[in-house]
């Protein structure tokens, strides 16, 4: 009979758990639950040593490199950008809102970049927005930029997940 009851408390404490509980029904404000010993908290769902919330870089630690091209004189720039950071290039103001790569286990691979980017046309006077979305490194064509001068496409966004090893360098 001894078994029996253990073996359903165990269960029920995985289910409270699964819910952001602990094994006692109780949760703290934060949404931290406390292991059984007490030995300190821990975030509902979340492995020891893990990096953010989801797993991953914070946003405000990705480092994105956009290429701007225009088409007029063959000329290119790299724009090493933070998600929030705004660059002006001449008549151009390029946004970086967010940059994402699929972990190293997952497949495909892919990486991209949420841009927008605003243009001052020859006799205007305010900057006008040309394109604001997704864009893919691997997949360019899933998401376009139709402009007759300009170009944009991503090169990277740098960013780490647990347990993948730091990029030498």
């Amino acid at each position: 009979m001894r078994i029996a009851f253990v073996s359903v408390a165990a269960t029920l404490g995985l289910a409270l758990a699964s819910c952001g509980q602990g094994a006692d029904g109780t949760e703290n404000s934060a949404g931290l639950q406390q292991t059984a010993q007490g030995e300190g908290e821990q975030r509902v769902g979340e492995l020891p040593g893990e990096v953010g919330e989801a797993g991953a870089t914070p946003l405000e630690e990705r480092v994105a490199t956009i290429g701007l091209l225009n088409k007029r004189n063959n000329l290119t720039q790299d724009f090493e950008m933070r998600p929030g950071e705004v660059r002006e290039a001449g008549p151009v103001i390029l946004r970086l809102a967010s940059c994402e790569r699929t972990a190293p286990w997952e497949m495909p691979q892919e990486t991209g970049a949420f841009v927008q980017l605003d243009v001052l046309e020859r006799g205007q006077s305010q900057h006008t927005r040309v394109f604001s979305g997704w864009l893919f490194k691997d997949s360019p064509s899933l998401n376009v930029v139709e402009h007759p001068i300009y170009d944009v496409w991503v090169k990277d966004c740098a960013m780490r997940f647990p347990g993948e090893p730091a990029e030498a360098g």
